[in-house]
Formats: structure tokens, sequence, C-alpha cells
């Protein structure tokens, strides 16, 4: 399961280098906390399997 979640915790990583790259302004600011909120809640998800 780790595993599943390493590659989760990348994609979001890589999610967010793009948009920092992509997006300006408010909307970059956004999508970090909106792809945060989703980092925390798998990571919670993934912590509550174990």
């Amino acid at each position: 399961m780790k595993t599943r979640l390493l590659i989760a915790m990348l994609c979001y990583a890589a999610l967010a280098a793009v948009a920092g790259l992509a997006l300006e302004g408010m909307f970059r600011a956004a999508v970090w906390v909106f792809l945060g909120g989703l980092l925390i809640r798998t990571w919670i998800a993934a912590a509550r399997q174990d």
C-alpha cells in the first residue's frame, strides 16, 4: 500500500509543479490549496488502512 501512496504523492507534486509553471496569481494559489487538501485526505485514508 505504501507504493500506491508514494505514487499518489508524486502525482500531486507533479500537478503542483505544472500549476506553478502554467498558472498565475490567485488561480495558482487556489489549485495549490486544492491539491494540498487532496494530499492530506489521501494521507489520512492511507493511515487509516494501515
